[in-house]
């Protein structure tokens, strides 16, 4: 595939692990209202969004499922996959329709056993998002359910 340079949320990583991964890629069409999984599944696939919005859930206890973050364009979409014991730790759902590359999750963590700086890169890559979605959940279930809505301020 020829679309690296068009993909931002892989600029991070060298040119030639970009080539690599998106050799892997499979381009898919998910309908509106689609979940791609479910949390506590089993993580066997990832997706990078290239157009429509999905949105990441989490169960709460006693609620309904608290909605997360919206992703769009370019953005990863699971990053469970990469991690033991590859089981989704939220839920995804196709708000809008949606086109996205799909990656077969054991297939890329084949190639990141096989070539030690693509799989340095991958966790690099991935861990990044982690962080970052993980801060992400905390202050959404902070406003959602915390007092006076104190997830606003971190």
């Amino acid at each position: 595939m020829s679309t690296a340079s068009t993909l931002s949320t892989l600029r991070t990583l060298p040119a030639e692990h970009r080539e690599k991964i998106l050799e892997l890629a499979r381009e898919v069409t998910v309908a509106q209202g689609t979940r791609l999984f479910n949390e506590g599944g089993r993580a066997d696939h990832f997706w990078i969004v290239r157009t429509g919005t999905i949105e990441l859930d989490m169960r709460v206890p006693g609620r309904r499922a608290a909605v997360i973050e919206r992703l769009s364009h370019n953005e990863l979409v699971g990053w469970s996959w990469l991690f033991g014991p590859h089981v989704w730790h939220m839920g995804a759902e196709a708000v809008t329709p949606v086109r996205a590359y799909e990656f077969d999750a054991a297939a890329v963590r084949k190639l990141c056993r096989s070539d030690p700086a693509f799989g340095d890169a991958m966790s690099q890559w991935v861990g990044t998002i982690v962080a970052r979605r993980l801060r992400a959940a905390r202050a959404r279930l902070l406003d959602l359910y915390g007092p006076n809505g104190s997830g606003s301020n971190l």
